[in-house]
């Protein structure tokens, strides 16, 4: 590592990460979750979350290599099984409402070429065993954040022309460093007024309570039905004790969403989407009523409908976010192949769950009250990117009357 400066650096980004990204209460349990290469920033991770009065830190690690070789060569049973002892682990992080810190890390490509029928019974058997921390965490019933962290693999995915594996990786934590505001001088402020600018966006549209977006751009005609009483986001968010936290870092998106029932029209991806270690590419989708009728992608068509036929709720949208193509990610030009980044460059969707808070008393609700409202419901959710500097988005009142929110890429 040839950063300068890069042991004090990763201090401060430790800091932020348990200051800002979870504020971390006294007494906490915080869990972090983590890559076996990532062990550095782990430890400082733990070590801040003792020090602001974490009462118990719980590391759980993971590996691409291992986890290719599980999903490559394990017993059948053992791929579409969580052991007991998985789901019990989850139903107490629910219950004690833990707070969860998602380091990512992870090679782009590192399935390629694993069956996509494994990987997929895996991905469906694990969302289901773990639904009771999952349920917890979208609903913001705990503090959570996601942040990530530099990897020889990934960083040569996203730096393929630099000369070596130490400059790949340099530049990645230079870009990781500048998103979530490490260079500042105080990266905490940073992060508040941050915070103040992006709560003024979504106030202003949480008075409007448009009925549906209309998105046009080159591959995408598309109407999107928003709930009644639909509540936008950015940047952070406040969990069930109270607490700010930063759920992305970084983030630039406001985001509320959609009625699952009411989108119609074609849409078009604009950036790479990697999932279930798979790159896809070029994706295409026609929706009727809310569902996905029509899709192809160009690279990954296999692993994405993989990804759709999860359950019922995977072919509709649980997610609208609006992200200016002026935005420092996006204008850096960088494709990161790590949705983290991704989506903060460009408008984006997620097919899957929808998040409760995101309409006025959801967190109460019960899921046929949510389902009554329009939200989806599913194991899974996952961002895809659309947006773009050829993209206008149309605010639609109740009676009709549109409204402009973007134009050409960017806040109208």
């Amino acid at each position: 590592m040839t950063l300068p400066n890069f042991e004090t650096l990763l201090k401060k980004y430790a800091h932020l990460i348990t200051k800002v990204g979870v504020n971390i209460q006294k007494d906490d349990t915080v869990v972090v979750y983590a890559s076996v290469e990532q062990a550095e920033l782990a430890r400082l991770v733990t070590k801040e979350a003792y020090q602001l009065g974490a009462a118990e830190v719980i590391l759980q690690w993971n590996d691409d290599t291992v986890q290719r070789a599980f999903l490559s060569h394990a017993a059948e049973d053992r791929i579409m099984e969580v052991p007991a002892y998985k789901v019990d682990e989850a139903n107490v992080f629910a219950e004690k409402r833990v707070t969860r810190i998602s380091i990512v890390s992870q090679n782009p490509d590192a399935l390629l070429g694993v069956d996509t029928n494994r990987v997929a019974a895996y991905q469906a058997a694990r969302g289901k065993a773990l639904q009771a921390v999952m349920e917890a965490t979208q609903s913001n019933k705990l503090r959570w954040t996601v942040v990530a962290a530099a990897s020889p693999a990934w960083a040569s995915k996203v730096f393929p022309d630099l000369s070596s594996s130490e400059e790949q990786v340099d530049t990645l934590w230079d870009e990781i460093f500048k998103t979530t505001r490490i260079y500042a001088e105080d990266p905490v402020a940073a992060w508040e007024e941050h915070d103040a600018a992006m709560r003024k966006q979504a106030e202003r549209l949480n008075k409007e309570q448009f009925s549906a977006l209309h998105y046009t751009a080159p591959g995408t005609d598309i109407t999107i039905g928003l709930p009644e009483n639909h509540v936008w986001e950015g940047a952070g968010s406040f969990a069930a004790d109270g607490n700010e936290f930063m759920a992305n870092m970084p983030t630039e998106e406001v985001f509320t969403a959609p009625d699952r029932n009411r989108v119609d029209g074609y849409i078009t991806s604009t950036k790479p989407l990697s999932y279930a270690g798979t790159t896809l590419n070029e994706m295409k989708f026609t929706f009727k009523d809310g569902e996905v009728v029509e899709f192809s992608a160009k690279c990954g068509a296999d692993v994405l409908a993989s990804l759709l036929d999860i359950d019922e709720g995977a072919k509709h949208l649980g997610e609208v976010a609006l992200v200016p193509d002026p935005s420092p990610i996006s204008q850096s030009g960088i494709t990161f192949f790590n949705t983290l980044f991704d989506e903060n460059a460009s408008n984006h969707l997620a097919f899957g769950a929808a998040y409760p808070f995101s309409v006025e008393g959801g967190t109460e609700m019960t899921k046929a009250e949510l389902a009554a409202a329009g939200l989806n419901s599913s194991q899974t959710h996952v961002d895809f990117m659309v947006g773009s500097n050829q993209m206008d988005i149309d605010g639609i009142r109740k009676d009709g009357s549109k409204v402009p929110i973007f134009r050409n890429g960017d806040w109208a």
